[in-house]
């Protein structure tokens, strides 16, 4: 076990070298450049000596061999630059939006949890009665609804019920505030997107937990621990829930990685300033540097999430060893 967590570790440098590489190349595939779209926009006019003096200081100028020299220095350095427009520190427009994203997921991960092991594992108990039923169209609608058009409806019912209720309408707060600040202001804003958010991954999990349960609850040990007079609830929480768990747990990693970076329109609907938003304006501002340290934060999350789900499968999975 400890010699296979030493060689995922070592696997994690090359892989994100290699995905650092292709990032770099990559955004110098895409058409747009910095200087123009600050210095009059794409299409308008433009002083060319500005727009050389700003190459310049961008080091946009330089052979593309020494931008990714200077690219791979700052990567083993962890120095991540500069931003291209608007000069702050990388780590600063980063750390002032990651809080917010990170407890975003958080919560809706937890959301998801609560509601899909349970849901799952009496669907897959009562196969076939009308509470699996109700459970596989409830997770059916959750796949169906996205998770921006359901806060949207949660945002039409809070409004509709705080003034018919109150008197005034209620609205989104404008600002965030850590949880440690203010928590109650914290999480009147971040509930309702991690609701909204957590519903629609609980979905899926609902129907991997359910499908992964089915297929245990017809093994031989299950049937053995029938025949010995094992009661149900025993059955299912002590043999087959914990066996069933790694498709589950695949996936609650999945998703949990994807919302960091993911909810571009989530967090419009909810005038939340996360990192899904800065992904975009990242892009769309053609920020280089902004842009690759963002990608490889979702890189490096993707990798270490996944690394902790394959840590979670041999304890899990007693039967799992790796050599």
């Amino acid at each position: 076990m400890y010699s296979y967590i030493v060689k995922r570790l070592l696997i994690l440098l090359p892989t994100l070298i290699g995905a650092a590489i292709l990032v770099f190349l990559l955004l110098r595939l895409v058409p747009g450049d910095v200087c123009l779209l600050r210095f009059g926009g794409e299409g308008g006019y433009a002083d060319p000596e500005q727009i050389r003096l700003c190459r310049e200081r961008l080091g946009l100028d330089l052979p593309i061999y020494l931008q990714f020299f200077d690219y791979m220095v700052g990567f083993f350095t962890f120095d991540l630059g500069v931003s291209m427009w608007t000069s702050q520190p990388v780590t600063t427009e980063i750390g002032i939006r990651f809080g917010l994203s990170l407890q975003i997921a958080i919560m809706a991960t937890l959301v998801s949890v609560v509601i899909a092991l349970p849901l799952g594992v009496i669907s897959a108990a009562k196969q076939n009665t009308p509470v699996d039923y109700f459970v596989r169209a409830f997770s059916i609608a959750g796949i169906a609804m996205p998770s921006f058009w359901l806060g949207i409806l949660i945002i039409l019912g809070l409004l509709i019920g705080s003034q018919a209720w109150f008197g005034r309408p209620w609205m989104p707060p404008i600002d965030y505030v850590p949880l440690w600040v203010d928590p109650w202001y914290n999480l009147s804003a971040l509930i309702w997107p991690a609701l909204a958010t957590g519903y629609r991954y609980s979905a899926v999990a609902t129907r991997m937990t359910r499908s992964a349960m089915l297929e245990v609850l017809h093994e031989d040990y299950v049937r053995t621990a029938r025949a010995k007079g094992l009661i149900e609830k025993v059955i299912i929480n002590k043999h087959a829930l914990k066996n069933a768990m790694l498709p589950v747990v695949t996936i609650i990693g999945i998703e949990f990685a994807f919302l960091m970076g993911g909810l571009v329109v989530t967090e419009q609907v909810f005038n939340l300033n996360g990192l899904g938003k800065l992904f975009v304006e990242s892009v769309t501002q053609s920020d280089y540097t902004l842009t690759q340290a963002l990608v490889m934060l979702v890189v490096a999350i993707f990798v270490l999430v996944n690394f902790l789900v394959d840590i979670m499968y041999a304890w899990l999975d007693p039967r799992i060893r790796y050599n």
